[in-house]
């Protein structure tokens, strides 16, 4: 199959007088919205660091190699210090080959008519192709963040049919909706949204989500005891998250890309990064069944540190009040029921 290299900097690794190893980072769907608004802010340094030498391998469907080849004359004239290497491709065993991130941003997009049940079965056969692929040729620790919905879902099907790759290196994406919230609850109690901390997403990318105001603070403070009105978190608030995605296609006629593109580029910081003391962030990882009672065996999104030495722990002991538990449920239900949908997948 078709695919061209572009070797932007001669594959110098001295950043700023320090020599480091690049990092392969591969995204799919490079061709894409999404995609347009992430790589530039990878190969600027924005995602693992302004000293971080990078290779880019991006994978498209052949169709929109032409389009990708534009893009990537952009990423050219931009003259990222950081970036050794572009590679653009439409063979997935190309895209994969040692990669150490591989970003799964590109998926088919739902349209009318489509139910959900439908997405998964047409993005999941994908998924399934690219985790054997990311079993076959990425570096044996890689990680695989999945963007591309319904990402939850799609990410179980990668896992299970990357064969070898540790479970625990695969995430999807739920940190749009976690700035979605805090972004609300800053609006609502009149202050910045740095001063929400302790946010979680719970379960599935969806109108399912729960965002839990009862774990958060504002300004280190119960979101409850800034926020008297419990009618509204209980309820507008928690429907302005879950259908925020939908609320921007009928405002712009278009899915969010650019909101979409920060949330993904924000997480892998999020997991290269440790957190700051006290605090978590949300991103959607396998359960074990034995944290939260959620069920074992779903990517589901879960409140998550990452440590000093670069390994990631969900954060335990956290209260889950009565309405907690019926929203958590709610949606763990929703992704066992998108599991047995695509078993045959699995």
């Amino acid at each position: 199959m078709p695919h061209f290299v572009v070797d932007s900097t001669r594959r110098q690794s001295i950043i700023n007088g320090v020599m480091k190893t690049p990092v392969t980072v591969t995204v799919t769907g490079a061709a894409g919205n999404i995609s347009y608004s992430l790589l530039f802010r990878i190969a600027a340094g924005e995602m693992l660091g302004a000293d971080q030498p990078i290779v880019l391998k991006l994978l498209e469907i052949t169709p929109c190699l032409d389009k990708l080849k534009g893009v990537v004359m952009e990423l050219e004239d931009c003259a990222f210090p950081l970036v050794q290497e572009i590679v653009a491709t439409d063979d997935p065993a190309v895209a994969f080959k040692d990669a150490n991130w591989c970003m799964l941003v590109g998926s088919v997009p739902r349209k009318a008519g489509m139910e959900r049940k439908d997405l998964l079965g047409i993005n999941g056969k994908v998924f399934v192709g690219q985790g054997k692929a990311i079993a076959e040729n990425a570096a044996p620790d890689c990680k695989v963040f999945v963007v591309g919905n319904p990402c939850n879902t799609n990410c179980l099907i990668a896992l299970h049919n990357a064969t070898g790759m540790p479970k625990e290196n695969f995430f999807a994406m739920t940190q749009l909706d976690e700035y979605r919230a805090k972004s609300q609850l800053a609006a609502k109690a009149g202050v910045p949204v740095a001063a929400v901390t302790n946010m979680v997403i719970w379960g599935n990318h969806s109108s399912t989500q729960y965002p839990d105001f009862t774990n958060a603070k504002i300004n280190g403070k119960p979101v409850t005891d800034v926020i008297s009105d419990i009618e509204w978190l209980k309820g507008d608030f928690i429907k302005t998250v879950q259908q925020r995605g939908a609320a921007i296609i009928q405002a712009r006629g278009a899915s969010s890309a650019a909101s979409a593109a920060n949330a993904a580029l924000m997480t892998i910081k999020n997991l290269v990064t440790p957190t700051p003391e006290g605090d978590w962030f949300s991103v959607s990882s396998i359960t074990d069944g034995t944290k939260y009672g959620l069920p074992a065996g779903i990517i589901c999104s879960q409140p998550t540190r990452t440590n000093a030495d670069g390994t990631h722990t969900i954060v335990e002991g956290l209260p889950i009040d009565e309405f907690s538990r019926a929203k958590i449920d709610a949606t763990c239900q929703e992704l066992l029921a998108e599991r047995a949908d695509i078993k045959d997948l699995l």
